[in-house]
């Protein structure tokens, strides 16, 4: 299913007004201008929704795990103590430590991380994963497409994680690893303010995303229950 394809049945399931979803890839070529960004980046991640496409590199990432979760820097020994003792978000530094190595974070070597909407897409061809900010009307459909194939327990999957891991380094490693799971995520209280406060993110790594474009026709998404959400979500119910 092409680009264009998707966001045709994607409005037809989720009505005109749902917001498109984001494509993350790594470039050496950046998608826009680079631009300082806020301190957390999820703000101007958040932006890209309005079809201004973002660029992140090292030099513009300036918080230490938004280094270290879009791969450009090495972690700052300062994170797991901020984590545990300042954020009260792990009970010890050595349970924050434990669980970064878990993630086998490796430096990328490329230079940029792209964000683009996906109607600013030729094609899925670079792309690691595609990013949804979704109500809970939008999750329930987003959730019931990824089940209608995958009957594991963690088809659909949320972990501990800063927003930016949410929506980046899990979707990342999963793709690289040709993984079937989503990932739910924006649960951070550090990034919530950052975000509408009806919506949580739902992430589709790309190794997913292209066996649920065959799926997608098929699925809950265009039957009579969903259609009744979509209804409520246009206003009309």
């Amino acid at each position: 299913m092409t680009v264009q394809e998707f966001i045709t049945r994607y409005k037809e399931a989720f009505g005109e007004s749902a917001p498109l979803p984001i494509s993350l890839a790594y470039s050496n070529a950046p998608a826009a201008e680079l631009k300082n960004v806020p301190r957390c980046m999820i703000g101007a991640i958040s932006k890209v929704r309005g079809g201004e496409s973002l660029t992140l590199c090292a030099q513009n990432v300036l918080c230490g795990g938004g280094g270290l979760y879009t791969a450009f820097k090495p972690m700052p020994e300062r994170v797991p103590v901020f984590v545990s003792e300042v954020e009260h978000y792990k009970q010890s530094k050595e349970m924050v430590q434990d669980y970064i190595d878990s993630l086998h974070i490796g430096l990328t070597e490329k230079r940029y991380l792209n964000f683009v909407r996906a109607d600013k897409l030729s094609s899925w061809n670079d792309a690691e994963a595609l990013i949804f900010f979704a109500t809970p009307d939008i999750l329930s459909g987003l959730a019931t497409w990824a089940f209608y194939d995958n009957n594991s327990p963690d088809a659909v999957t949320t972990q501990f994680a800063s927003g930016c891991a949410s929506i980046i380094t899990f979707a990342v490693n999963e793709n690289r690893s040709n993984g079937r799971r989503c990932f739910l995520g924006m649960l951070d209280p550090s990034a919530r303010p950052l975000v509408p406060e009806n919506e949580l993110t739902f992430t589709i790594p790309m190794s997913r995303f292209r066996e649920m474009l065959t799926t997608m026709n098929d699925s809950a998404l265009y039957q009579k229950a969903f259609s009744i959400l979509k209804r409520r979500m246009e206003g009309r119910l």
